[in-house]
């Protein structure tokens, strides 16, 4: 057996991340600014196999810049709907190149779904729900696994589903970190300012 398989075994042996865990970290790390946090979590190996998911959205660029300072070798993971507008694929490649983020993941549809499910490519105009599930849901679903825990831009003043959202949650035997959760707007946008990130070419189109 190669390294690499011998490395992959220990990966798919290792415990599942329980609450416990998520709420030893979220006691840790209370009060903690979220770069130290990072620094620490990445340092420390704390999160096993990890990589952080993003939309490449309009806020995108805080968190990937946040986890690029920390240690810009942690895999990004994208999921491609395929019916992403092309700026934010651009968006995509820019973003990461000056973030110097070198591992990069691109997940997509299951083709064999697509066709059965979405073959004339309106599902989104009668079920949208339907249309994420084979879109996006299933896709990201499949980019977790083998991972031990995942990093999500998540914050709590997007919904009022998540006014209080912990820093660290299970999810489906995985450690799910949200390294924004108790940010908000103000943050985000001093954030930008301060650092200087581009922002996503549609953000000025609305």
């Amino acid at each position: 057996m190669g390294e690499a398989a011998r490395k992959l075994d220990v990966v798919d042996v290792r415990p599942a991340f329980t609450q416990v865990d998520a709420d030893a970290l979220n006691a840790r790390f209370v009060g903690v600014d979220t770069p130290t946090m990072l620094k620490a979590l990445f340092a420390e190996g704390l999160l096993g196999r990890t990589a952080v998911v993003s939309s490449f959205g309009t806020e995108s660029a805080v968190l990937l810049h946040l986890v690029a300072t920390a240690d810009p070798t942690v895999p990004v993971v994208f999921v491609d709907t395929l019916k992403m507008f092309p700026e934010t694929l651009a968006y995509r490649e820019t973003l990461l190149d000056r973030l110097g983020m070198t591992s990069r993941a691109v997940v997509t549809p299951d083709p064999a779904v697509l066709a059965k499910r979405d073959a004339n490519e309106l599902r989104w105009s009668f079920d949208p729900d339907g249309c994420c599930e084979i879109r996006k849901v299933e896709p990201l679903k499949r980019a977790k696994e083998g991972l031990d825990s995942w990093i999500s831009g998540r914050k709590a003043f997007q919904s009022v589903t998540r006014q209080s959202l912990p820093r660290f949650e299970i999810e489906d035997g995985r450690l799910k970190v949200n390294p924004l959760g108790d940010w908000v707007k103000a943050d985000l946008e001093a954030y930008f300012t301060a650092h200087d990130l581009p922002r996503h070419p549609l953000e000025s189109q609305g």
